[in-house]
C-alpha cells in the first residue's frame, strides 16, 4: 500500500473545515495539527480507505474524527452513519466524548455502548437515533443480530486500536461485523503496530489502502525523559515507590502499571493503607462503576496515584499525568511504548520509571532494540530497605525429575473357563417331533398303518 512519511505541522484554520468544526477546537484551545492529524485529514476527505500508523498520544481520534464529521450530512434516518469500534469500554466512553466535543456546534446524535451494563438501559439509546456509533464488537454484534441496530447506512467504518483488539481476540466479532456492512464504504483502521494478523485483515477487506505513518513503531516520543532502577523483588520494589512517594513532590498524578490483575491487586493492597485515599485501582476484573470511578478519579486529581493493567496504557486520554512508573517490564515491547507514552502529552514533559529485577533482562533488552536506545540505569536510594522477604511467585521452582516407573507386564491369559455339567448344557438346536419321540420310547412312535378290506 502507498505509505506516506512527510512531517508537516499546520494551523486547523488552513484546513477545509466548517465553521461549526473551527469554532468547536477553538473553544477547546486546539490550533495547531499534530502529525497524524495533517496528513489523514485530506486522505480520509479524499474517500480512500487509510491505514494509520500511530504511536499513543499522538491525537489520532480528533485525526479520523475531523474529516468524518466534516462530511456528515442530516438525515431524518435513525440508524448511525459512522461506525467506531474500539477494544475497551473506557475507550468507548473516551470517543463518545470527544465527538460531543467536536460537535457541540452541531446536531450529531453519537451514542456508545459497550459490554458489562444490562442491554436494556443502552436500547432506548439507539431506538431514539444515533449518527455516530461508538461500541465494542461483543456489544455491537448483540444489537445488530437482535435486530435493535441496523447497518444498513453506514458509510465510514473506523477501527481504532486494531492491534490491541486483535490480541485480545476480537478478530472473529470484528469479520462478523464487517460482514454485517454495506459494501460500499470507506474503512479506516489505526494502530500502534502493524502485525502479519492486521496485514491479513487489511487485505481481505479494504480497498487499495493509503499508510500514514506518523512516527515509526519503537520511536520514544524525545518529551519523556525514562529512569530504571534495578530492584531485586516485590516488596523492595515497594518500599522503594513508597520512599519516592514520600520524598518526591512531583509525584502529583502517577500512573503506576502492571503486567497482571493479580500483581495490582497486590500492590494497591500494600500502599492504600499508608496513602489512604490517595489511590485508585483499575484492571478488568473491577465492575464498571468501580473502574469509571477510578478513572475519573484520577482524571480530576482526586486521586494521586493509580494502579492499573495495560487495558489503560491503550488509547486512553489522561492528561498531565506527571510520571508513568512500570512496576514491572513488560513481556511485550510495543506495550512499553503505550505505556510511558501516557505522560509527556500535548508538548508537556513526562517521567517514566522503570524497576528492572534479573529476571526482566531479556524484556528489558528487547524494549531497548525497539527503541534503539537504552534505558539508564540509576542507582537506588540508600534509604530504600531492600526486602529479603519473597512471594510466592518469586520463591525458587523446585523441578522434580519425571521418572517413569515400568511397572511388570501382566501375563496374558484368556478369561475364565469350565466345563459345564452336562445337564446345563445348552445346545441351540431344534429337535423334531419324531427324533424326541424317539430319544423317549427307545423306538420310533408311529400310529400303525389303517387296515383296508
Amino acid at each position: 500500500m502507498p505509505l506516506i512519511k512527510q512531517k508537516i505541522k499546520m494551523n486547523f484554520t488552513e484546513l477545509n473545515l466548517n465553521a461549526p468544526l473551527v469554532n468547536a477546537l477553538n473553544d477547546l484551545g486546539i490550533t495547531e495539527t499534530t502529525t497524524i492529524q495533517e496528513k489523514a485529514y485530506p486522505v480520509i476527505m479524499s474517500g480512500k480507505d487509510v491505514v494509520g500508523i500511530a504511536q499513543t498520544g499522538t491525537g489520532k481520534t480528533i485525526a479520523y474524527l475531523l474529516p468524518c464529521l466534516r462530511q456528515w450530512k442530516f438525515t431524518k434516518e435513525r440508524h448511525p452513519q459512522i461506525l467506531v469500534v474500539v477494544p475497551t469500554r473506557e475507550l468507548v466512553v473516551q470517543v463518545v466524548e470527544q465527538v460531543e466535543k467536536l460537535t457541540v456546534y452541531m446536531n450529531v446524535r453519537v451514542v456508545g455502548v459497550f459490554g458489562g451494563v444490562n442491554m436494556i438501559r443502552q436500547t432506548p439509546l439507539l431506538m431514539e437515533g444515533v449518527d455516530v456509533l461508538v461500541a465494542t464488537p461483543g456489544r455491537l454484534l448483540d444489537f445488530a443480530l437482535n435486530g435493535t441496530l441496523k447497518l444498513k447506512s453506514i458509510k465510514r467504518f473506523i477501527i481504532d486500536e486494531v492491534d490491541e483488539m486483535l490480541n485480545l481476540g476480537f478478530r472473529p466479532q470484528l469479520i462478523r461485523v464487517i460482514d454485517l456492512l454495506p459494501s460500499k464504504r470507506q474503512n479506516l483502521m489505526f494502530s500502534a503496530t502493524i502485525s502479519e494478523e492486521l496485514k491479513d485483515l487489511v487485505h481481505d477487506f479494504f480497498v487499495e489502502p493509503i499508510e500514514i505513518e506518523a512516527a515509526p513503531t519503537g520511536t520514544p516520543l524525545e518529551k519523556i525523559k525514562q529512569i530504571g532502577f534495578k530492584v531485586p523483588n516485590f516488596f523492595t520494589k515497594v518500599n522503594l515507590l513508597e520512599f519516592l512517594m514520600n520524598t518526591t513532590p512531583e509525584f502529583s498524578k502517577v500512573l503506576v502499571f502492571t503486567s497482571t490483575k493479580k500483581l495490582a491487586d497486590a500492590l494497591y493492597e500494600q500502599l492504600e493503607p499508608k496513602f489512604v485515599g490517595q489511590i485508585g485501582l483499575i484492571h478488568s476484573n473491577k465492575s464498571q462503576n468501580n473502574r469509571f470511578e477510578s478513572l475519573n478519579n484520577f482524571k480530576a486529581g482526586l486521586n494521586r496515584m493509580l494502579i492499573a493493567t495495560d487495558i489503560v496504557a491503550r488509547g486512553l486520554d489522561i492528561s498531565d499525568v506527571s510520571h508513568v512508573l512500570n512496576f514491572d517490564v513488560p513481556e511485550v515491547a510495543e506495550n512499553y511504548m503505550h505505556r510511558i507514552g501516557r505522560t509527556g502529552r500535548a508538548d508537556k514533559n513526562g517521567v517514566a520509571i522503570t524497576f528492572i529485577t534479573k529476571a526482566d533482562a531479556e524484556f528489558r533488552a528487547s524494549i531497548e532494540l525497539l527503541m534503539n536506545r537504552k534505558i539508564p540505569i540509576v542507582k537506588m536510594p540508600q534509604e530504600v530497605e531492600v526486602s529479603s522477604v519473597l512471594t510466592d511467585d518469586e520463591l525458587p521452582q523446585v523441578k522434580m525429575k519425571n521418572t517413569l516407573v515400568t511397572l511388570p507386564k501382566k501375563e496374558e491369559g484368556g478369561a475364565a473357563f469350565h466345563e459345564k455339567k452336562g445337564k446345563n448344557l445348552k445346545v441351540n438346536m431344534k429337535v423334531r417331533r419324531p427324533e424326541a419321540m424317539k430319544l423317549k420310547y427307545k423306538k420310533p412312535k408311529t400310529r400303525g398303518q389303517k387296515k383296508t378290506k
